[in-house]
């Protein structure tokens, strides 16, 4: 007797490559990139070919974004260990001979300029989730120790740029996944309070510690300390150090309820507003599109926040979970920075907005998380299937 097999079509083939894709993030994605094709239109339209270079790193994203989620977790956990030393040593040699523009030395040459503190971004959270999947079942003290200081070498790299930007980014990254791998709360709440005691005493004691003669060194370098000191009170030096938080915090409030109306901000569109396509665009969105459009704002950040922390609350493994909690909540540490620096909250350390800032750099990074979330998204309805 012979059996006779069907060569399957074409079809079902690659239909495994098509389908499996996470609906609602789908869904968060395009909000979110519709916005900020919009905003960067209205902000970006003198800029040369700001508008038209966003769509395209929207695309280099999005097709970033497909490849990864091809990806099986199980080749991303391989991959931890190798990423995470390349980054490290990357960072390493931009120490030894790296590229100095503005009295930072953050890049590379290796026949392209890179910027190596990017890969750490992914390569934080990768290598962490790798680490306590390994250790899941007999985690102990020592396990967070050698966590901690697998966080702290790149960090400490990267602040020595100086980069505090970044560093901040690939701290959060870090410590979320630390925070998820079982971190007490005995250990979290004395660091929270001993923050919330240091920002309190530099508040009361600004008129002091501000003055020019007063050095925080090895603490921070002068000109985070301008940025610290300009964030207490920026009419200080309204047209130097404080020109940034004064024109932003004035576009976000001349936007009002409803806003200006799209083209038609005034403090964007007569250049009051420096950096306005990249690090302080989010003053030009308020001005157009005011409260009501930064709610909307906000809560499409929210809807993808939500959707990427309950990807990670069914995922099958502590490996994934790990991952994409770490993710997901990287994207809310990018928002909360972005805005509050733009708001006059927090001191201005260059952090992106998600899907609205301009940068190809930024979006790709944004479209590997993306990718990971919906690889993770797609192992998961496999197993169920």
């Amino acid at each position: 007797m012979s059996a006779i097999f069907e060569r399957p079509s074409l079809w079902l083939r690659i239909k495994p490559v098509f389908t499996g894709f996470d609906v609602p993030l789908i869904l968060a994605m395009l909000l979110l990139a519709g916005a900020g094709l919009v905003t960067m239109y209205s902000a970006g339209f003198d800029s040369g070919t700001r508008f038209v270079d966003h769509g395209r790193n929207m695309l280099l994203a999005l097709g970033v974004v497909f490849i990864v989620a091809q990806v099986s977790p199980q080749t991303l956990m391989k991959a931890a260990v190798p990423l995470y030393t390349v980054g490290v040593a990357l960072l390493i040699a931009v120490a030894v001979m790296g590229v100095t523009k503005k009295g930072a030395t953050r890049w590379l040459n290796v026949g392209v300029v890179i910027q190596p503190s990017e890969v750490l971004k992914i390569a934080m959270p990768l290598m962490l989730a790798w680490w306590f999947q390994r250790r899941e079942g007999q985690l102990r003290a020592p396990d967070f120790v050698i966590a901690a200081l697998l966080l702290l070498v790149p960090v400490g790299l990267i602040v020595k740029q100086p980069d505090l930007g970044t560093a901040i980014l690939v701290l959060s990254a870090g410590f979320y996944v630390i925070f998820f791998a079982g971190l007490s709360w005995k250990l979290t709440l004395p660091v929270l309070l001993v923050g919330a005691i240091g920002i309190t005493a530099i508040v009361v004691s600004e008129d002091k510690i501000c003055q020019p003669e007063v050095s925080w060194q090895p603490v921070l370098k002068d000109y985070q300390k301008n940025r610290v000191c300009t964030l207490l009170d920026p009419t200080t030096d309204p047209l130097g150090k404080g020109f940034h938080i004064i024109q932003g915090m004035i576009a976000i409030g001349s936007g009002g309820v409803h806003g200006k109306g799209f083209m038609k901000g005034t403090q964007t569109h007569l250049e009051f507003i420096p950096e306005r396509t990249t690090d302080f665009i989010f003053a030009a969105y308020s001005e157009e599109f005011g409260l009501v459009g930064c709610i909307g704002l906000v809560l499409g950040f929210v809807f993808l926040i939500f959707r990427g922390l309950m990807i990670a609350a069914e995922a099958p493994t502590a490996f994934t979970r790990l991952l994409a909690g770490a993710i997901t909540l990287s994207w809310f540490t990018y928002a909360f920075v972005n805005m509050g620096m733009v708001s006059g909250i927090l001191p201005v350390v260059g952090v992106p907005l998600p899907f609205i800032s301009y940068g190809g750099t930024a979006m790709v990074t944004l479209g590997l998380g993306l990718g990971i979330l919906m690889s993770i998204s797609k192992s998961r309805r496999l197993i169920q299937s």
